[in-house]
């Protein structure tokens, strides 16, 4: 039998080492720019075209190559950075294993031009499919210059792979920000099709967060600086306010090398412990320096995971520091975050002790009974008296008339299959009917088999995300011009994903047009929309966008319809009339589907009669 294991030609070694350095073209870009970092540069220029599937050029004024160490650095595992197996554990530098040059020269068109200063004439070098198709001397710059063309251009497959251009452009721009964090001593730019988007100069980390995120994270940071021996933490962590509802803004450097760790991100997120609203997240920029011999980066392609020796001294190291600098600048947690403005009006009831009811009671002295045709005031002088009045009038609201209207649910209704059952409606503004509310977030309301209790942010969510679907669709929302229009700046990055959703928010009846590169002026507004904080409700479409990026959950006009109808939407702890809450009951079961909020939240649940007398009965 003949034998069957064979030696691999290099050219399919080198696309198959391509593939696991090179996974798109943002792995491209982090590659050539830790490059030009290690070179000693002090300026850094990334040119991008077609999200770099066309070109990606990284110029630096780095130390240059001599005309062999040019050609070596496309041989696989050539290196300068280490020479033995014990300088993996004493890697000061961004790149060590000489595979990049090599991957990308087997699946792209590469064109390189470097010079040292000492040299009078610089090299030029060019290799198709690792494959060298030229090599001369030139004139050109002190320092190198990178074309990687055409990406993938060999591998189809591959290609075919890659996202949307504004995907792979965020991957990009996500490299280059981490760098550019890393390494604010050093000058970058970033251009994308012709249009400059960084143009960050030399200085320190506050000034660099600032050119990055935009100058109002200026008076967000707060400086986290702990030293010892063996380990050192310093940089910034964002004030609470600066929290966002997705992740991105999150960054840990390992002496000067991003990377990712859930368990050093817990220990930064605990340190916030009562600070943050639920379900959002810190930005942090925080730098450790640890004697390179205590950790292994030789775990992973990317270079983004890593090992401590002390995984738990470290965590426990980061989350101290963190905790003290927020406690030394006065960043204390407030108790509450979501204190239900309803919880006050049952109070007596519900948190003080019989004894001291009477001397607890509310302050007020008349109640104020509201129905549909007038209003009538009845004072009392005994605030017990008149405490608990107020609320037997408020449970029996609407209950005075014997009707047998409203809205039929069917009694086999079941909530745990709420697209099954189909709503028994009638004529709910014909009867006489009044919904009245429940710690100012539920809305009661009687129906023939019981009664019906509705969540009204989750019921107004779904009302306005419908209402806003059909807007995309057919563009008829109308704008309420402002009399001052407003001029609204975001961040380099936040203002490419901007122009992105421009015409959708447009379409939704935001009249925001581009004016310079950051800066957005807002002639108008949606007309329906009554309280507006413009940047609000403009950082959460962008977040959202952001998030259904990297997590495909919704259409991109899902996402910033479901986003819009959040922020529009009547909030827990708001005083509804008796009109508005018989208007959101009709609005919601005129929905396509009113049972859920968009987010899968049920908009409203049914108690039956029968399900009542079985409370009462005796155990």
């Amino acid at each position: 039998m003949p034998d069957i294991i064979q030696l691999l030609p290099d050219s399919v070694a080198n696309q198959i080492a391509a593939g696991e350095v090179i996974q798109r073209p943002a792995s491209a870009v982090k590659e050539l720019m830790e490059n030009a970092v290690d070179a000693g540069a002090t300026q850094i220029k990334l040119i991008i075209k077609d999200a770099g599937k066309t070109l990606i050029q990284v110029i630096d004024n780095g130390s240059g190559m001599s005309e062999t160490d040019a050609r070596m650095g496309f041989e696989r595992h050539a290196t300068s950075k280490i020479t033995r197996i014990e300088d993996l554990f004493a890697i000061k530098t961004m790149g060590f294993r000489g595979e990049a040059l090599p991957s990308m020269a087997a699946i792209a068109q590469v064109e390189v031009k470097t010079k040292r200063e000492t040299d009078e004439l610089g090299t030029h070098i060019i290799i198709e499919g690792s494959e060298v198709k030229s090599q001369e001397s030139c004139q050109t710059a002190n320092g190198t210059s990178f074309m990687v063309k055409n990406l993938f251009y060999n591998v189809p497959a591959r290609r075919a792979f890659l996202k949307s251009n504004s995907v792979e452009t965020r991957h990009i721009i996500d490299e280059f920000q981490r760098i550019a964090l890393a390494h604010p001593e050093i000058g970058f730019s970033l251009f994308n099709d012709t249009t400059q988007i960084f143009e960050l100069k030399q200085g320190n980390l506050r000034q660099r967060i600032v050119g990055i995120f935009g100058d109002n994270y200026n008076e967000k940071l707060v400086p986290v600086e702990e030293s010892t021996s063996i380990i050192s933490v310093f940089g910034f962590v964002g004030k609470p306010e600066a929290a966002k509802k997705t992740r991105g803004d999150q960054h840990f450097f390992v002496n000067r090398r991003f990377i990712k760790s859930n368990y050093l991100n817990f220990g930064v997120v605990s340190a916030f412990e009562q600070m943050l609203p639920r379900d959002t997240f810190p930005f942090y920029a925080l730098f450790i320096d640890i004697d390179p011999s205590k950790i292994d980066i030789n775990v992973h392609p990317t270079k983004q995971e890593i090992k401590f020796e002390d995984e738990r001294f470290i965590y426990a190291f980061v989350h101290g520091a963190v905790k003290r600098a927020l406690s030394q600048y006065s960043i204390t947690p407030t108790l509450d975050f979501e204190k239900e403005v309803g919880f006050d009006t049952f109070s007596v009831f519900a948190q003080t002790p019989a004894h001291n009811r009477e001397s607890s009671a509310t302050d007020a002295n008349y109640v104020i009974h509201e129905d549909r045709e007038h209003t009538t005031e009845r004072h009392f002088s005994d605030p017990r008296e008149q405490s608990n009045l107020r609320n037997w009038q408020t449970i029996y609201s609407g209950l005075e008339k014997n009707t047998e209207g409203g809205v039929t649910i069917s009694p086999e209704w079941k909530q745990d299959k709420p697209h099954e059952e189909k709503l028994d409606l009638e004529d709910f503004s014909a009867k006489e009917i009044i919904p009245f509310q429940l710690h100012n977030r539920y809305i009661v309301s009687q129906i023939k088999s019981g009664f019906m209790l509705i969540d009204q942010q989750a019921a107004h969510e779904r009302i306005l995300f419908e209402k806003y679907i059909s807007t995309l669709a057919n563009k008829t929302q109308s704008s309420q011009q402002q009399l001052f229009p407003k001029n609204i700046t975001v961040s380099t990055t936040d203002a490419e994903l901007l122009k992105e959703i421009l015409p959708d928010i447009q379409a939704l009846g935001f009249d925001l047009q581009e004016f310079g590169q950051n800066t957005f002026v807002l002639h108008g507004i949606p007309s329906d929309l009554k309280v507006f904080d413009e940047n609000k409700i403009l950082d959460t479409l962008i977040e959202q966008y952001k998030n259904n990026i990297t997590n495909v959950k919704f259409s991109k006009r899902e996402g910033l319809a479901r986003a819009l109808a959040r922020q529009a939407s009547i909030k827990s702890g708001q005083v509804l009339s008796g009109k508005e809450m018989k208007m959101l009951i009709d609005q919601l079961f005129g929905c396509e589907i009113p049972y859920t909020a968009p987010g899968g939240k049920l908009t409203f649940i049914t108690f039956s009669l029968e399900d009542l007398a079985k409370q009462f009965q005796k155990k």
